[in-house]
């Protein structure tokens, strides 16, 4: 009998986050070891899907780079990071584009699918819906070549909308096409939150392999609330470097673009997702407006 009111509890401290989110849009960015353990995977959907029957507008963005670097490996492509970014030449656009879209958008969809929810996968070449142009970075003051690396310019989020107002759960594959129909790749953190921001959703949740933003590399807690100001110094104090500073700066431009609160959960930890959303306490670090 207690177990059975402990799950009660549960409940009813989720009720008013339900009520407060019924109809509102959810961006969720899913990568990392959430998407290589079997286990992990089928909690992501679960929770994805519920959030579906209860009324929210959840819209997922997924990576794929551990299957893209796997991809390359088997085809003997070497793999290079610049900031965080994968350097991308037209043999590893190939790969990318076929592992994203044709591989591991479908697993996604698929298995949303075996949860009882109706999913459809996508990516920016559908619709043109991500428009980008070439990007580039800098080192040591240097601009560095990223190859097919994209720069988002714009989101048409109609087809989005239209999508995800009739009942389906859009999965979207970070690929953007440019002017002349180039197809590039995109980083997923930054597409979550570009699409976040034209959607204008109530939250972006960023699923990592880190429990969250540490106030120093080595410290072993987390921030659990900052606001923009505090992000903005932390990565100019070099604090926040590395594969973090692509989640950071995508949760900023949504801040920037209206969303009210960016996320960044340990995806690791098993139903991260309502942990996060429905508890009083949170899992992770909870990025605000100024």
């Amino acid at each position: 009998m207690q177990e059975l009111i402990k799950k009660a509890n549960i409940l009813v401290e989720a009720l008013p986050y339900i009520q407060k989110l019924y109809g509102k849009t959810v961006v969720i960015k899913y990568g990392g070891n959430a998407m290589i353990s079997d286990d992990l995977k089928n909690k992501v959907m679960e929770d994805i899907t519920l959030l579906k029957f209860i009324g929210l507008h959840p819209i997922l963005i997924h990576g794929g780079g551990p299957d893209i670097s796997k991809a390359l490996t088997q085809f003997g492509i070497q793999s290079e990071f610049v900031n965080g970014l994968r350097v991308t030449d037209e043999d590893t656009m190939r790969v990318a584009q076929m592992v994203l879209i044709g591989k591991t958008n479908k697993e996604i969809v698929s298995l949303i699918t075996t949860k009882g929810g109706k999913a459809i996968g996508i990516s920016g070449i559908d619709g043109r819906f991500i428009k980008c142009e070439k990007q580039s970075t800098e080192v040591n003051g240097k601009t560095v070549d990223l190859g097919y690396v994209g720069k988002i310019k714009s989101i048409d989020e109609k087809l989005i909308q239209f999508l995800s107002n009739d009942d389906y759960i859009p999965v979207i594959a970070p690929i953007g096409v440019d002017k002349d129909g180039q197809s590039y790749n995109i980083n997923a953190d930054t597409v979550a939150g570009a699409v976040a921001a034209a959607l204008k959703a109530e939250k972006l949740m960023l699923l990592t392999d880190t429990p969250g933003i540490k106030s120093s590399p080595d410290a072993d807690d987390i921030i659990y609330e900052i606001n923009q100001k505090e992000i903005y110094n932390m990565i100019e104090a070099g604090t926040i470097a590395g594969g973090m500073i692509p989640k950071v700066k995508g949760g900023l431009d949504a801040l920037n673009g209206g969303v009210k609160n960016v996320h960044i959960i340990d995806g690791r930890i098993p139903h991260c997702l309502l942990l996060e959303i429905f508890t009083d306490s949170g899992i992770g670090t909870m990025i605000t407006q100024d």
